[in-house]
């Protein structure tokens, strides 16, 4: 059957335009971070977000007061979050992960790799996506706090400041890594 009644429907349709409306104003009133998928816990709030979205629109037992406080509730606390991770670097450390370095000056960082469990074709997919051809012009390969990977070629290196709070193994790794 393709629906149950009309009126299923038109619920579905009412719900659909005030529980959007209401997603917007609690968006917009939280600022643009709130939608940001800068690390994890970014990543999760935003697909929370639109879970409880769908939950509002097709679940009849969840009225719109009730899926506009869950969604109210969840950009709250991802403000909250935010916030505390602004202002407390214990907080920042218990809830963020560390960009690490996977990759330094054309040497794949096996150790690093492996704690982070990333392939080196993986690592060599990153660097061909930014259409670089070899692994020896790539001063940097990063694995950043969302899951993405950042790759610096030898001419984009610079003074390599951006690299200043990126995790990098301990000496012994290091040293493995080379095969030293």
């Amino acid at each position: 059957m393709f629906y149950d009644s009309w009126y299923d429907m038109l619920r579905v349709a009412v719900m659909a335009v005030c529980a959007y409306a209401a997603l917007i104003v609690v968006v917009r009133l939280s600022g643009k971070r709130t939608l940001a998928k800068m690390n994890a816990f970014d990543l999760v709030v935003t697909v929370a977000l639109g879970s409880t979205l769908a939950t509002i629109l097709l679940n009849r037992s969840v009225s719109l007061a009730e899926g506009a406080l869950a969604l109210a509730l969840l950009v709250v606390l991802q403000f909250i979050n935010a916030k505390s991770a602004v202002h407390s670097r214990g907080f920042r450390r218990l809830i963020k992960a560390e960009p690490t370095l996977l990759l330094k000056d054309g040497r794949m960082l096996t150790d690093a790799m492996a704690r982070q469990r990333v392939t080196e074709s993986e690592v060599r997919q990153a660097i061909r996506s930014q259409g670089i051809g070899a692994v020896e012009d790539v001063t940097a390969v990063v694995l950043e706090t969302d899951g993405s990977f950042s790759v610096l070629s030898r001419s984009q290196t610079g003074s390599g400041s951006s690299l200043q709070d990126v995790r990098r193994p301990a000496p012994r790794a290091a040293g493995q890594a080379k095969g030293e």
